[in-house]
């Protein structure tokens, strides 16, 4: 199967608006005659590289790329010339669209001057190449065939099910995974798909006003700006049925507030990897809801977690020596299903079975939800003891003045490594030394607590923890 099909499927179903961008949209009809066009000038060429914002381009270039039979690679533009053009050099030959080319590849013709494209039907061809974000390391281009995301489709959306009012607003830039899975899924449910050009919380809350937006996803960054901008009122939007996060650990405190202030909303928390083709587990609406008005601490614990796992897929807890761990204890998370990748240019993360390594460290409870305790990557060994970074986040979270936290490990000659709270808000060091103490053990206990303004994070809000212990190793704190 080609992608493509989600299209031919689009505009088969009527000539309906199917995507928004600004005061600019496009018809299933004119977005498939716009994406046959693209494909005759992109065959010769062995892959098509986007280097652009949110755009009418994006979709055109996606599946123009796909009829072409070449891999799609959207690549981060905000990137510095230097890493840029070591990314641009992995791809010789390849067709660069930049911003400047992209208005060129929206055209005004009627469908019946067309093009006609033979159609390659190789379920096992490389659709795109997505670059991971490298948060702990360099980016690795990981690569997604048709068939792993047509698995994705044909498991969790359903044909056509949308009302035809429905619209969802796509905030998380183009190079994301989310970006291509959230296109390709609101078209085959048949809702429209609007763009936000770039974020900005106000500029958000107006277009789903103006849009009447009934579907949304947002990285946990923006979420929390979303509620900082309401200001704890009520955020006054009736259209908006379906708010979905992920792509990070959302701060408690961010989402039980953004349930107050959108209590009409169905909130998701959607949990996948680039190498996954999107959401591998989810928590729903009704989850979060009875998660938020329990008084039992093991249901409401549950706000904490990703869900359980989606249609076709296998979620497995090993513990170091590999065997399967029990329901609570902590182990890295394997997956295993139809849409999972885990390929990397061609060398493949999967073990014999099937199964690809998250390097997420994670647990199950009785009832199959899955709790995400932090990279494996980012995991500090102080004394012998493994510490995850995730545990001492959260209680540092909870005390009055701080909004972000990050917990990493220094070189430290006795401790091997030493804890560092690098931390957004106010407070007295050695207050907040006791706070950790008092709800963790001495040894979770940050050896050193500094202020900064902002976190380095990505676009999409992923910490960007080699930054901070780069930074820390500099400065020796």
């Amino acid at each position: 199967m080609n992608i493509s099909m989600i299209l031919d499927m689009a505009a088969s179903a009527g000539d309906r608006t199917v995507i928004t961008v600004g005061d600019r949209s496009l018809t299933a009809a004119a977005l498939l005659d716009n994406a046959r066009r693209a494909a005759t000038r992109f065959q010769p060429y062995p892959a098509v590289l986007y280097l652009g914002a949110n755009h009418l381009a994006y979709p055109v270039a996606l599946f123009g790329a796909a009829l072409a039979g070449v891999p799609f690679v959207p690549l981060n533009y905000r990137l510095g010339e230097q890493q840029l053009a070591t990314l641009l050099d992995r791809h010789p030959g390849a067709l660069v669209l930049r911003p400047d080319d992209l208005d060129a590849l929206i055209e005004e013709v009627a469908v019946s001057d067309a093009a006609d494209v033979e159609v390659p039907w190789d379920g096992n061809a490389v659709a795109a190449i997505i670059y991971t974000s490298g948060t702990t390391s360099e980016p690795k281009a990981a690569l997604l065939r048709h068939r792993h995301l047509m698995a994705y489709l044909l498991n969790t959306v359903e044909f056509g099910a949308a009302d035809p009012a429905d619209a969802a607003l796509v905030s998380v830039p183009p190079y994301h995974i989310a970006g291509l899975t959230n296109l390709l899924s609101n078209l085959y449910a048949g809702r429209r798909v609007v763009y936000l050009a770039a974020f900005d919380a106000s500029g958000w809350l107006e277009t789903v006003r103006r849009e009447r937006i009934t579907h949304a996803m947002l990285v946990p960054t923006m979420l929390a700006r979303i509620v900082a901008a309401v200001d704890g009122a009520d955020a006054d939007l009736p259209t908006l049925a379906s708010l979905a996060y992920g792509g990070s650990r959302t701060p408690r405190p961010v989402l039980e507030h953004a349930l107050r202030v959108l209590p009409d909303t169905g909130f998701v928390n959607a949990y996948g990897l680039t190498e996954t083709a999107s959401s591998i587990a989810v928590l729903g609406p009704d989850d979060h809801r009875a998660a938020f008005a329990s008084e039992d601490p093991a249901v409401r614990d549950r706000l904490g977690s990703v869900g359980q796992p989606l249609p076709g897929i296998e979620i497995q807890i090993r513990a170091e020596s590999g065997a399967s761990a029990g329901v609570g204890e902590v182990g890295l998370v394997f997956v295993r299903g139809e849409q999972i990748s885990g390929e990397y240019g061609g060398r493949s993360a999967l073990d014999a079975e099937g199964w690809f390594p998250t390097r997420d460290l994670g647990r199950l409870d009785a009832d199959g939800y899955l709790f995400i305790e932090g990279r494996a990557d980012d995991t500090i060994i102080r004394g012998g003891e493994n510490i995850a970074p995730a545990e001492i986040e959260d209680v540092l979270l909870e005390y009055p003045g701080i909004t972000e936290a990050a917990v990493i490990g220094v070189p430290d000659p006795e401790w091997g490594q030493r804890l560092v709270a690098v931390l957004v808000g106010v407070g007295e060091p050695d207050e907040i030394k006791q706070w950790v103490r008092t709800r963790l053990r001495s040894s979770k206990t940050p050896d050193t607590v500094v202020f900064r303004r902002e976190l380095p994070k990505t676009e999409t809000g992923k910490l960007l923890r080699r930054n901070l212990v780069t930074e820390m190793e500099n400065t020796n704190a």
